[in-house]
């Protein structure tokens, strides 16, 4: 069994192995869970499986990146929460998905005050983004729950907006 890289009460978060890649698929394959996120399309299976390549990269130049996370009572992976630097960016990221039949019972909430939680005390991370689509009121909430405190509104090359949530360390309470 792996160890976990933090436990919170209702969660464990550990690394990501190639046989998550089904289970990633579940969560980022599924179109309507998927509206928010980038491109608004599901993932592909070559997709997924770039992804988990890009997790391995990050694992080894950062020590973090995308996690998976099981629920302690059944050992369930039931999401994937983790630090990570899109497309190269300079900024810290925190990312979160959940399979649909834990969306609303305040797992993602419990998991982004987790991993901030860790990056802060394995990584001395200070400053942590989340970025999402305006229209997505559930994240909102959720990053706002999690400590986090709305931040700019970008304006995007194609012309659309992402809103922009900022937790630095001094934001903690």
């Amino acid at each position: 069994m792996t160890k976990p890289l933090f436990t919170s009460p209702r969660l464990a978060c550990r690394q990501l192995k190639d046989e998550d890649v089904a289970e990633l698929l579940l969560i980022y394959g599924d179109a309507d869970a998927m509206r928010y996120v980038g491109d608004g399309e599901p993932l592909s299976d070559s997709e997924a499986a770039r992804w988990l390549e890009v997790t391995k990269t990050n694992y080894e130049r950062y020590g973090y990146g995308m996690s998976a996370l099981t629920e302690r009572g059944s050992g369930e992976l039931i999401g994937f929460c983790g630090l990570v630097h899109p497309g190269g960016q300079e900024e810290v990221e925190i990312k979160y998905a959940l399979k649909r039949r834990y969306w609303g019972a305040g797992f993602a909430t419990e998991a982004v005050r987790a991993m901030l939680e860790y990056g802060a005390k394995t990584y001395d991370l200070h400053h942590v983004i989340a970025t999402t689509d305006p229209k997505n009121a559930a994240s909102h909430r959720v990053l706002l729950k999690s400590g986090m405190t709305r931040g700019d509104l970008r304006l995007n090359g194609d012309g659309s907006y992402t809103q922009v949530f900022v937790w630095t360390r001094e934001n903690e309470t």
